[in-house]
């Protein structure tokens, strides 16, 4: 099945909260894992504001970015093609998101995911408006 992450999904990889345990479990059932070209920095931007507030460790951080860059060693990564483009503003003119959350849906979309994975309520919406199977985690 190939199952691509949102940013605010694929964290819970890294960061223990709730919906963890049902990311854990559908990255190890995932045939191929997609993600788009701008999750993996702002995971990182996540751990730093993390460490900024003092809720993590510099050692912390590092090893979890160390982590991230070696689980996205073989996901698909999906970049920002005129393709996306257009699909992402398609998503935006159809529901309320963000730019950077309709980058998401559109990388999703393009990619032909069988299933989209968020914690993000507006893009779930979206996502599913854009004619992708979707769970929230």
């Amino acid at each position: 099945m190939k199952t691509f992450f949102d940013s605010s999904a694929f964290a819970k990889r890294f960061v223990e909260e709730a919906g963890s345990d049902a990311v854990e479990s559908l990255c190890l059932g995932a045939g191929e894992l997609g993600l788009c070209v701008i999750c993996i920095p702002e995971i990182v931007s996540a751990l730093a504001r993390r460490l900024r507030e003092k809720r993590i460790t510099a050692a912390q951080a590092a090893l979890l970015e160390r982590h991230l860059l070696d689980d996205v060693r073989d996901a698909s990564i999906i970049d920002l093609t005129p393709e996306v483009i257009a699909e992402s503003i398609a998503a935006i003119k159809a529901s309320p998101l963000r730019a950077a959350d309709a980058l998401h849906v559109a990388a999703a979309k393009v990619w032909r995911a069988d299933l989209f994975v968020t914690a993000d309520d507006r893009q779930l919406t979206a996502a599913r408006k854009a004619g992708l199977t979707v769970r929230a985690v």
